[in-house]
Formats: C-alpha cells, sequence, structure tokens
C-alpha cells in the first residue's frame, strides 16, 4: 500500500516551488494572496521567482528547493507554481529515502506528471495530480476546489470523481478493474521512456491527457507507448481531454482513442476532466481506484490523505 501523506488543514503552511518554467512575480503574488485568503501560510522555495531561460534555475538548484520543503517539518503541503517545460531534470537529484521519511502532499500537473509518478514509483507516496499555484484565482471553478481539497483534506473513502454537469464521462471498452492509478501529461510521460523515471504501468489503471499537440503527434505519443509496452502492461485506460488540440488530416483525438486503445480490449473510459481544461479533477496518483467502465464511473477505494 502507498503511503498517504497528512492531511491538509486550513492555517496549514504551504510550500510554493518553481520546478519547471519561470513565472511571472504579479502572478505568483496574485495567487499567493488567494492561499492566503484561505488560511494558509506560505513559505517560498529560493528560487521561486528566478527566472534562467527556459527554466527557472539549474537542475540541482530546483531540486534542493524541493528536497528543502520535505525536510522542513513546518511545510504541510508542497505547491508546484506551474509546470512549463524541464522538471525531470530535477529527478537525479532527488533524495527518495529522505521523502519516503517526510510524506508531504504535493500537488501539480502539465510537466510536473513526471515528478508525481517518479514520487510514487521511488518514494511509494501518494501525490496529487491536482491544481498547482497558477490555478489559485477567484475565477476557478467552484469544482476544482472541491476536487482539490477532498482529496487532499478529508478521509472520504470511497471517494467517486465526477465530472462536471454535462460532461459525462464515456466508456468505450466494458470492464471492471481496481488497481493503483498512474500517468498524466502524454509529453512529459513519453520524454520519460528510455531513462530510470519511465513510468512502470505493469498492473495499474493508466490515466493520460494532452495539451496543444496537433493530433498526428498525440498519434506519435501514443504509437510510442504502445510500442513501450506501456497499454500491454496496464489493467485499464482512462483518457482524459485533449485540449486545444488541433485536428490533423481529418484525424480527432478520438478518432485515434478508438483506432488504437479500443482494439486492445482493455476497460477503456474516456472525457475525464482532468488537466489542462478549464474543469480539474483531483487524480491521486499511486491510490487505488476502481473503473467501472461498464457504468462509466472512476472510484477511489481509499483515503488518499491520513
Amino acid at each position: 500500500m502507498a503511503i498517504r501523506p497528512p492531511l491538509l488543514q486550513r492555517g496549514d503552511t504551504i510550500g510554493l516551488v518553481t520546478l519547471g518554467s519561470p513565472l511571472d512575480a504579479n502572478i505568483i503574488n496574485t495567487r499567493v494572496q488567494v492561499l492566503r485568503n484561505m488560511g494558509f501560510n506560505i513559505v517560498f522555495g529560493r528560487h521561486v521567482y528566478s527566472y534562467d531561460g527556459i527554466v527557472s534555475a539549474s537542475a540541482q538548484e530546483r531540486a534542493d528547493d524541493l528536497m528543502n520543503m520535505f525536510r522542513d517539518p513546518s511545510v504541510n503541503m508542497i505547491l508546484a507554481t506551474r509546470g512549463g517545460t524541464g522538471v525531470q531534470t530535477i529527478l537525479p537529484y532527488l533524495d527518495f529515502d529522505v521523502i519516503r521519511q517526510n510524506p508531504k502532499v504535493i500537488s501539480g500537473y502539465s510537466d510536473i506528471t513526471v515528478l508525481l509518478n517518479s514520487l510514487y514509483q521511488f518514494s511509494n507516496l501518494i501525490t496529487f495530480h491536482s491544481l498547482m499555484l497558477i490555478d489559485f484565482r477567484p475565477e476557478t471553478p467552484a469544482y476544482n476546489f472541491n476536487q482539490f481539497f477532498e482529496a487532499t483534506s478529508t478521509l472520504t473513502s470511497p471517494r467517486i470523481i465526477q465530472n462536471p454537469p454535462n460532461y459525462a464521462l464515456r466508456s468505450l471498452v466494458p470492464g471492471n478493474v481496481t488497481g493503483p492509478i498512474v500517468g498524466g501529461n502524454m509529453t512529459s510521460l513519453v520524454n520519460a521512456l528510455g531513462t530510470p523515471y519511465e513510468i512502470n504501468t505493469q498492473g495499474k489503471i493508466l490515466f493520460l491527457e494532452e495539451t496543444h499537440s496537433p493530433t498526428t503527434m498525440v498519434f506519435r505519443y501514443l504509437t510510442q507507448l504502445l510500442m513501450a509496452g506501456k497499454f500491454r502492461d496496464c489493467l485499464g485506460i482512462i483518457m482524459g481531454e485533449c485540449t486545444n488540440c488541433p485536428v490533423s488530416y481529418r484525424t480527432t483525438y478520438e478518432d485515434l482513442i478508438n483506432a488504437l486503445l479500443v482494439p486492445l480490449g482493455k476497460p477503456l473510459i474516456t472525457n475525464l476532466s482532468s488537466g489542462h481544461g478549464l474543469y480539474k479533477a483531483a487524480i491521486p496518483i499511486g491510490a487505488n481506484v476502481n473503473i467501472n467502465s461498464t457504468e462509466s464511473t472512476l472510484t477511489v477505494m481509499e483515503p488518499t490523505v491520513s
């Protein structure tokens, strides 16, 4: 069983880290105020505001910021300011044993995907494919906050992950399987193939989403994951949205799913609102979930915090 981090409560301290691309200081400051208005204390990683071209700081410096948050007993949760590019470069500098001994809620998506899955894979820690600092703004849908806090601040179990109204989950291959959920952003997962941090899907339920990739690129990603055995090894598949993904050669994202994934015969649910879209379901990476693709339900089978 994976390690559940201590639950997050109002009044707790959130440690902010910029682990990939830099983020404008004004955006950081306005989002931090939203968190403070919610009742949280904030501490800043040394390089939260840094700018070093494509990334905020060197890989070692960004990794040190993250490790310092795990080591700091006053920090209850670690929140990525954003994803962007370059998160995977910090992985060789992390001490997964220290992280295992100091479990904390950590949340993000996009390029943070490779970190979330590595923390589960190497530290056995449940992580959260959910909000980043950039999402803490007044106009964020209540659905997103409800999902985030239900996953990180309650012991609710089982927890049914429902899409927002009028965004129905769709079942394409019937079945009923239970196992740990892994995955997230396709670009990040494909970029980690062939490295020590390649995702392990053996006996897992694989969740995927993507953004700003034409369907020619999505075809390449899905084919690469197929050839790497990631769909062969998994128990079932959950496909999230492909937001702002241009159609190529009159072939849509849904066409690719039907052509490449449906023939595998594995339980398959599509249209999950999580990741880069307006609505963001909170997916606990490493927790046991059930997908019933006969009834189009996704259920988290255990508390994801302790």
